[in-house]
């Protein structure tokens, strides 16, 4: 196996959902610009290029061809698209600089949540014989799972909202979140139910956004970043799409992603957690075995800002940036999609 690092990271600072916004190529411009300068190496030398985005969020077929645009014209380029949230174009990326066929990559992800009721669009991803027409939306699915915890007994609101307040504490100190006002946990469980036992801050608030990785192998990694953070294991585990079959209170597929990853093998000094519901976070925590040593998801999180198809790529890149700033040695970035927590990939990262 190569070794792979991520040498550089760049997030568009996010925005909450407003009529106006930039679209996924305006966005892209100044983010990939920012990611690939950093990166110290020349965009023209990049080997690869992968991006994560979905069509049914543009409202229009093959957008992610017009989000090339934003890698310019020329020179000519060796592309790839995934209709997932680009950390998995990250692992794509990954597998392409294993073959030894490139040696960087750059990868992106954009979604422009707000063109659209995103709660109707997010059912599309459901089965589509037996669960989509029956229109559950994904908010709706989220409740089903927390009331679902609840009376198994494996947290309460009160556990919920503490998740939330600690969320909102990170993100007042997050520049690219949407969500920078802190609240207690009172506050929080005296508000109205958005689905019950949901309330608005256990919800991902509509996020516009877009972020930019770029990887390198071996010594070009060394060469062009004083402190890469080494990709050390990838994995990635999906459950049944089928949400009648499944205990909603577990994941077992991220379960068997962490194991696979060797999470605990080690001390974890960070865990950037891809958690959109407040009591994910803690099926998540149970589910890889994360405890009270670690440092989770520092950054906010989903529940300060969530661009999707990037969100999750987000996590990763969090990870990487403790590891190139020296503040931690071993991280983990996680990536989920699909409804209630159905796919998993987890990204261990380590620093030399």
């Amino acid at each position: 196996m190569r070794d792979v690092a991520v040498v550089s990271f760049a997030q568009w600072r996010n925005e909450r959902e407003h009529q106006g916004s930039p679209n996924g190529i305006e966005m892209l411009v100044p983010t990939m610009t920012e990611a690939v300068e950093a990166s110290g190496i020349p965009r023209k030398e990049i080997g690869f290029w992968c991006s994560g985005s979905s069509d049914y969020i543009a409202g229009r077929a093959f957008s992610f061809v017009m989000a090339v645009d934003a890698i310019g014209a020329w020179p000519p380029i060796n592309e790839s698209h995934v209709e997932m949230d680009a950390a998995w174009a990250l692992y794509e990326a990954w597998v392409k600089i294993q073959t030894g066929e490139v040696d960087s990559a750059c990868v992106y992800g954009f979604g422009k949540s707000s063109a659209g009721e995103l709660r109707r669009v997010m059912t599309l991803q459901l089965d589509p014989y037996y669960v989509a027409p029956l229109g559950p939306d994904s908010v709706s699915l989220a409740a089903l799972q927390a009331r679902a915890g609840i009376d198994a007994g494996k947290w309460s609101e009160r556990d919920m909202a503490d998740v939330a307040a600690r969320a909102l504490s990170a993100g007042a100190k997050n520049e690219n979140a949407v969500r920078r006002t802190e609240r207690t946990v009172d506050e929080l469980l005296g508000l109205d139910y958005v689905a019950s036992p949901l309330r608005k801050y256990d919800c991902p608030p509509i996020t516009d956004g877009a972020s930019v990785m770029v990887l390198a192998a071996g010594d070009l990694a060394r060469d062009v970043c004083s402190r890469p953070a080494w990709i050390r294991a990838f994995e990635h585990r999906v459950d049944t799409q089928n949400i009648g079959m499944l205990d909603l209170t577990i994941s077992n597929s991220a379960a068997k992603a962490a194991a696979a990853a060797g999470v605990t093998d080690d001390r974890l000094d960070v865990a950037e957690l891809h958690a959109p519901f407040s009591h994910q976070e803690l099926i998540l925590r149970e589910a890889m075995g994360i405890g009270d040593g670690t440092e989770v998801t520092p950054s906010g999180g989903a529940l300060v800002a969530n661009p999707m198809f990037s969100g999750g790529l987000s996590r990763i890149g969090e990870a990487a940036r403790r590891i190139h700033d020296g503040t931690a040695d071993r991280t983990m970035g996680h990536a989920t999609s699909g409804p209630c927590l159905q796919q998993n990939l987890v990204c261990v990262l380590e620093g030399e």
